[in-house]
């Protein structure tokens, strides 16, 4: 093994996958009967679907904020999916990763290297404000009178707001009571 991939490898610890694997499947399950609930509500409730999605994005915020590392978010996302898909289907695989995607967004624009508070909640306005459009067909969106439209968008982004606060309040918590600090240490390249 070449000494560059020696140090490549260095960086991605057994604590940090496993701090990963922890979140992502806690992560789980919390979102798997809220997946049943959600699918419910979509049937009789639309607006109360995009009232709890945020709940999809929590598991990347806070893999993000305690770990402070490229990937936590879309890994952690990763194992969520991987757990969910038995129990509902393998597209629980793509969700997950297109939820963590976005909260990571932000912080691969800066290529990493500020970890600022703003950035995660620019990542929740962002998906809170392009998931209705990208499911547009789903809930009827342009069917809908204006006012119910901007708050239906306004909903869904509030829902990734308020859960991107509870992400960084947990990571943040975690992280004073010291776990993952040997996931969170990085080796020198």
């Amino acid at each position: 093994m070449s000494t560059s991939a020696r140090s490549r490898a260095a960086r991605v610890s057994t604590a940090y996958l496993l701090t990963c694997a922890a979140i992502g499947v806690a992560a789980s399950a919390l979102l798997a009967p809220a997946w049943v609930a959600s699918t419910t509500l979509f049937l009789t409730v639309p607006f109360a679907t995009v009232a709890i999605a945020g709940l999809w994005v929590l598991p990347a915020v806070i893999a993000l904020r305690l770990l402070q590392r490229p990937g936590a978010g879309l890994l952690v996302g990763l194992i969520s999916g991987l757990v969910l898909a038995p129990f509902f289907t393998i597209g629980s695989v793509a969700t997950m990763l297109y939820w963590s995607f976005f909260p990571e967004l932000p912080f691969l624009a800066t290529l990493y290297r500020r970890w600022n508070t703003w950035l995660h909640y620019a990542g929740a306005a962002i998906i809170g404000a392009t998931y209705p459009v990208f499911a547009a067909q789903s809930f009827d969106l342009w069917s809908m009178a204006t006012p119910v439209l901007v708050g239906f968008i306004a909903l869904c982004i509030g829902s990734c707001l308020v859960a991107t606060w509870l992400g960084i309040l947990i990571g943040d918590r975690l992280r004073a009571t010291g776990v993952a600090t040997l996931a969170r240490r990085r080796t020198p390249a």
